[in-house]
């Protein structure tokens, strides 16, 4: 990057850098991964630890504990799954990493990890002061296998020989501790106060509400699901709501792959991207997919379900649907999820200011409409260049002095695109949506039956 950009490694004042934020990557003590990540909520291989850990704790604790059901998007269980099946692993793991503390520890040997990351992701590793909660690692790791937590913004150390010579960067150069790459990409957004809902559409759609108050974990008595409890945001003076699903970018992959393969062989001769014809045939479906209704429950769901056991439905099927139906019904399964949410949010009178978006879902604008119909609130996009990269460049400045603070940051961020709702396509959504609901409530039964038979 810095030949192609021409950009003096001097001229770099600082670097910060995101990655994977609930994943796990243990490593020796020259940094060397022991065994590839066990990635976020997708990974859903420490299924046996949860309920271990549910009978372990009791349900009242666990809620206390980890401030809501244990689910595969918890870290702390992953590092169970090691300890229990990888033990070989374990004993010679010097710390438990996320991605980002990854990328800062080779950069600097210093292993340190954000925060709110650390709160969160970690729970119930950490303190509410940040400091390793070292009554609860008995269970899960030595209390010395964890990074010391820090602000995001806090420059923790510099460019070491060995990274300079790996990367080109200037030896002595400051490094922050970094964060997530949803953070990052929230941050880069406009996610820099609180009122502000931001959802990113990437492989998963991930959410951070951020308010000014702490909010309880929540479960809804109407069955839209529940919410994590809140945690400390990156933000200095917030906290946030945040979780994500396990399926968006992923959904409509397995529909290009299923049904769009011509298309997808073609790529390489017509130039033609598959997605993009992908979004021009759903733009061409009338609202609610001609009756078809899809749960993108495909890898089993984290939020507002919390279930791995979850299945994927097409409902509604009929002779006169063909893949365009298909194709709209993946991208209006995300939408009623993430209105889920919105509905959740509700319930407890969170009623958002302002909703943000970003990540590569975004590219595809008729599913952009599809949420801002669904959701029926303005939706602001940015530009093409606020990404969690740019994101990592922001908390850099401000740790380098170059921006006051986020309050800064707040100011000079561009507005990108503003969609706005169609007020008929949200009331037909707003009517349609206990039917997408209540086809997990009344199905969950079965799906756990399948989905135990499957995995035997």
């Amino acid at each position: 990057m810095l030949s192609e950009s021409h950009v003096a490694p001097e001229d770099v004042e600082c670097v910060g850098a995101s990655a994977l934020g609930t994943d796990c990557v243990p490593v020796d003590h020259s940094c060397t991964p022991l065994r590839p990540a066990i990635l976020y909520g997708i990974d859903a291989r420490a299924t046996e630890e949860a309920r271990w850990l549910t009978e372990y704790y009791g349900e009242s604790e666990v809620n206390r504990l980890f401030g809501h059901k244990i689910n595969s998007g918890d870290t702390a269980t992953k590092i169970l799954w090691i300890k229990n099946n990888e033990p070989e692993v374990y004993d010679r793991t010097y710390k438990f990493l996320t991605g980002s503390s990854f990328i800062t520890a080779k950069l600097t040997g210093q292993y340190v990890i954000d925060q709110a990351l650390a709160k969160g992701s970690f729970r119930p590793l950490y303190n509410a002061d940040g400091t390793v909660n070292e009554a609860q690692c008995e269970v899960f790791c030595r209390p010395n296998q964890l990074a010391e937590s820090r602000v995001s913004t806090d420059i923790v150390g510099t460019v070491t020989k060995a990274a300079s010579i790996a990367t080109g960067l200037a030896q002595g150069t400051p490094v922050v501790t970094g964060t997530g790459d949803s953070t990052s990409e929230a941050i880069s957004a406009g996610l820099v106060e609180a009122g502000t809902v931001f959802f990113q559409y990437g492989s998963s759609m991930f959410y951070y509400y951020c308010t000014d108050k702490f909010i309880d974990a929540y479960t809804s008595p109407s069955g839209n699901g529940s919410l994590k409890g809140g945690k400390d945001f990156t933000i200095p003076g917030t906290f946030c709501l945040g979780d994500g699903t396990n399926a968006a970018g992923t959904l409509t992959r397995w529909v290009r792959d299923t049904f769009y393969k011509s298309e997808l062989l073609t790529e390489a001769t017509t130039g033609e991207n598959a997605y993009t014809v992908m979004s021009e045939e759903a733009s061409e479906v009338p609202v609610g997919a001609d009756g078809l209704i899809m749960l993108p429950y495909i890898y089993g769901e984290r939020s507002p379900l919390q279930d791995s056991e979850a299945l994927g439905m097409i409902f509604g099927l009929t002779g006169g649907h063909d893949r365009r139906h298909i194709n709209r019904a993946a991208l209006e399964s995300v939408a009623y999820s993430t209105y889920q949410h919105m509905r959740l949010f509700s319930e407890i009178g969170l009623e958002p200011e302002r909703v943000i978006t970003a990540g590569g879902g975004t590219k595809n604008i008729t599913w952009m409409q599809i949420v801002c119909d669904m959701l029926g609130k303005p939706l602001q996009i940015p530009e093409d260049f606020q990404c969690s990269a740019y994101g990592d460049a922001m908390i850099a400045a401000i740790g380098s002095g170059q921006l006051a603070g986020f309050s800064a940051l707040r100011r000079v961020l561009p507005t990108g695109r503003v969609l706005v709702p169609n007020s008929e396509n949200h009331q037909y959504y707003a009517q349609h949506y206990p039917i997408f609901r209540d086809l997990y409530l009344n199905n969950r039964s079965a799906m756990h039956t399948l989905s135990r038979e499957n995995h035997k």
